[in-house]
């Protein structure tokens, strides 16, 4: 049921799931973050847009941002005609360029359409080598956010691809995924009790 519906299906999806589980309790409001890759970043990008405030930091490795670019630089280009425009949009017989009418219906679709409203900061990594998703869309996202003043930083890795699986760059993503988390949405750390500082006095120290 998803082709021609993302951004918005697939979106809303994700917001319920969240949704439900803050209400079971437990959870602090203000420590929500969400990260994601490819389709995953894809959805990442359009949360922190379409419901901005809600997450204090984000990261995304090898996004899809602008399925309308997309479409014409991937090795995928059926995916972003038939995920953008619905099922029996795309002639696997033969590439054709997709409509004017089609490129709009695929940018309405994408997160650029709403990075005017992105206020989460956002950490973007790119395997420069990457057919499935070019490093484009992520240059597209980050280079948006930094017109607009929102914190992002740009992670690049010349000799990955789409999986970013190579052990020092996998390794150094998701340190500076952690990095990145506990920057803008540090550990509250409780003063300490008043009964230990007794103890302490009591001893002399």
């Amino acid at each position: 049921s998803l082709p021609g519906k993302v951004g918005t299906q697939d979106v809303q999806d994700c917001w319920a799931a969240l949704q439900s589980v803050l209400k079971r309790g437990g959870f602090d409001p203000d420590r929500i973050a969400v990260v994601g890759g490819s389709h995953g970043g894809f959805l990442t990008a359009h949360l922190v847009a379409q419901y901005p405030g809600t997450f204090k930091a984000a990261a995304v490795r090898n996004p899809v941002t602008n399925i309308a670019t997309m479409s014409t630089a991937t090795d995928i280009p059926d995916w972003a005609m038939v995920e953008g425009c619905g099922l029996g949009t795309y002639d696997f017989g033969r590439f054709l360029p997709a409509s004017g009418e089609r490129l709009a219906t695929m940018w309405s679709r994408s997160p650029c359409a709403h990075v005017s409203k992105v206020k989460t900061p956002l950490l973007i990594a790119l395997g420069l080598q990457d057919k499935r998703v070019p490093p484009s869309q992520g240059f597209e996202l980050y280079y948006a956010l930094k017109a607009q003043g929102v914190p992002t930083r740009l992670l690049c890795y010349e000799t990955e691809n789409h999986k970013l699986e190579g052990p020092a760059a996998d390794a150094d993503h998701w340190v500076n995924v952690a990095l990145w988390l506990e920057e803008h949405m540090p550990v509250r750390r409780s003063p300490p009790e008043p009964a230990s500082l007794t103890r302490l006095q009591s001893h002399g120290v």
